[in-house]
């Protein structure tokens, strides 16, 4: 990390200095208000507390942060994310590695016992720098909320406040009015916003009262899920583990954090059509009978129940993500959005759902900076919708392959072509489904944020619509290997990874040279017409290099300016914009497909996900992209 820009001071450097509004008592006016501490109202918060200029307030109607959550799996995905706030480091300490996972089906000599019938490995090589992760959400919570507390803002929820109504207004620079009530003492107040985003659940009160409505259905079937500290026989205990018994009901295993929790979901019973699971009255015992009955020949004895619950299977959407209607959208901006469980919601059991809300916050964020830091007219924020709509359609459309074939028993002919399942097919189809378990799979269509896939063939292994992979480099200044993803921060800048041609970069004739000479000179440049002119020149887009010669044959002091800018109050150097091969991994240009003779420019969103690819000497194709949503300073 860097830090002391600015001048050094003592104490832990990834406490930001306070700037702007610290937090405070509620104020009547603010940006952006959110409504909820799930995982989706935290990354947002998260997001925004880094930026002092925007009054950002979170209110919950609970008392206080969450101690228990429901949901525990990271996606790769994810930890990337994770990494860009920071916290990346704390989550792999702390948090169980699904390595791989175990497959068990009925016996065929016993079809009452079980048996172990394959394993894979649960993340495929080279998918991510990171894995798949098990940690309760209350603990990825408090990361954040460590994060928002660690920002100039200070942020820091407002407990006990429940939103009980919401009115949008025609016009003013806060024309969303929203009612809030004190869960202790009923007490009712009222708070205008710039804009509102409901992060408040399956039941939000932000998305009725934008006129939004969860349609889907539910697949009567109840399942039983509880944390568990347990003794037991079964070998494959601290795997992930997916089992199909042959009359009792199927399962999944779900190792935990600690080395001794697991997670327990558990098949129940068939629901009638319209009815609800609370009233079968299940209660934990009848979830242990039924755990016991599936692992039978080995025991299951329960030593304490942390946590349990039973569900029912249902998939549900909403048809837009704000408060525009379809036929307004040519003349109306969104001022309330939804976000997460409240515009999207499905069984848990493919382990997607706090990771798309995340990744829902995490798209609509640095649009809000965008618009809120006036850098984007508010016609950008209609992208949120279009882009994560389509996301969460896909996610349940998933889950509900999933779920069915999770709900289905396992077929008894030897060839699979019996009634039921397969279980080796449910394995193939777990193995397929990888990218999108793994949360890499998702992939913009072209658009406003997302280029054509002219240039594509420049850099195969960077797919336009898809999040930045990240590759190992070895950073030039000071030959540290590392990850050129890892340079990204959740701080709404663009990143531009200029990964240069055959030609030395010393030379008047490298296209990465002239890249950057037009970036920082030519006033067509995005970096001429988008940076605030008191702003150190990469506060917008973070300009980084992958050079072709190795760090032994050129130094910091032989590159562009652009590569080796002058930043902050005392105008130090920054040196670490320069990376080249690391010789102990493949080349990055090898490894991602990135053609060596003319080299590629990668323009990385806010983000993380993939823009557009062109050619380095591409710059008029570069400035009409971003002229095509960003404002001129």
């Amino acid at each position: 990390m860097q830090s002391y820009l600015n001048g050094f001071r003592p104490g832990d450097p990834r406490v930001s200095r306070a700037e702007g509004e610290v937090e405070g008592e509620l104020p009547d006016e603010v940006d952006v208000l959110i409504v909820g501490t799930g995982p989706a109202g935290l990354v947002l918060a998260a997001q925004l507390a880094a930026f002092p200029g925007i009054r950002t307030r979170i209110v919950e109607r609970r008392e206080g942060a969450l101690q228990m959550g429901q949901a525990d799996g990271i996606a790769c995905r994810s930890v990337e994310m994770f990494d860009a706030f920071g916290f990346s480091e704390k989550l792999l300490r702390e948090a169980y590695w699904v390595n791989e996972t175990v497959f068990w089906r009925p016996d065929p000599a016993d079809r009452t016992h079980i048996v172990r019938s394959g394993r894979i490995q649960d993340v495929e090589d080279g998918l991510s720098e990171f894995p798949h992760l098990i940690l309760n959400q209350a603990r990825v919570q408090d990361f954040l909320l460590e994060t928002m507390r660690d920002a100039p803002t200070r942020l820091e929820p407002d407990y006990g406040l429940e939103m009980i109504g919401l009115d949008v207004g025609a016009e003013g620079s806060h024309p969303v009015t929203v009612t809030l009530r004190e869960v202790a003492t009923d007490a009712e107040r009222t708070v205008s916003a710039r804009y509102v985003v409901g992060c408040d659940g399956a039941r939000s009160i932000v998305r009725e009262s934008i006129g939004r409505v969860l349609e889907g259905d539910a697949m009567n079937q109840a399942w039983g899920v509880m944390d568990v500290l347990a003794v037991t026989d079964y070998p494959d205990i601290r795997f992930k583990s997916v089992i199909q018994s042959a009359d009792e009901g199927n399962m999944i295993i779900i190792p935990r954090e600690g080395g001794y929790l697991v997670r327990l979901y558990i098949e129940m019973d068939e629901l009638d059509p319209g009815e609800r699971v609370a009233g079968r009255a299940i209660t934990a015992d009848d979830v242990i009978a039924a755990a016991r009955r599936i692992l039978h020949p080995h025991t299951l004895d329960v030593q304490e129940i942390v946590w349990w619950s039973v569900y029912e299977i249902g998939q549900r959407l909403t048809d837009k993500f704000d408060d525009v209607p379809f036929d307004e959208v040519d003349v109306r901006t969104p001022r309330v959005f939804v976000a997460g469980d409240a515009c999207h919601t499905h069984s848990p059991k493919a382990g997607q759902g706090m990771n798309v809300s995340m990744q829902d916050a995490f798209n609509l964020g640095w649009k809000l900076v965008a618009v809120l830091e006036g850098r984007s007219a508010r016609s950008l924020l209609h992208t949120y919708s279009a882009e994560r709509q389509s996301v969460a359609q896909r996610l349940i459309d998933f889950d509900r392959e999933w779920a069915t074939m999770m709900s289905a028993k396992p077929s008894d002919a030897a060839d699979g072509t019996g009634p039921g399942v397969d279980p080796a097919a449910l394995q193939n189809h777990f193995q397929q489904q990888g990218r999108y378990t793994a949360g890499v799979a998702t992939r913009y269509a072209p658009a406003l944020l997302t280029g054509a896939g002219t240039w594509q063939h420049r850099a195969d292994g960077f797919a336009i619509g898809e999040r930045f992979h990240s590759v190992p480099v070895l950073r030039l200044a000071d030959a540290k290997p590392m990850h050129l993803g890892h340079v990204a921060q959740a701080d709404g800048r663009w990143r531009l990874y200029a990964f240069a041609d055959a030609e030395d970069v010393r030379s008047s004739d490298s296209k990465l040279r002239g890249l950057c000479t037009f970036l920082a000179e030519s006033p067509d440049s995005p970096v001429a017409r988008f940076t605030p002119e008191d702003a150190d020149v990469d506060a917008v887009f973070d300009v980084r290099a992958v050079l072709q010669t190795p760090h032994t044959g050129i130094a910091p002091t032989d590159l562009p300016e652009l590569l080796a800018p002058r930043k902050g109050r005392y105008g130090l150097v920054d040196y670490e914009k320069a990376f080249t091969a690391d010789p102990r991994q493949d080349s990055p240009f090898a490894a991602r497909g990135v053609e060596a003779t003319g080299g590629a420019l990668v323009v990385v969103r806010p983000d993380q996900y993939v823009a557009h690819v062109l050619p380095l000497d591409a710059h008029a194709e570069l400035a009409a992209f971003f002229a095509g949503f960003m404002l001129d300073r």
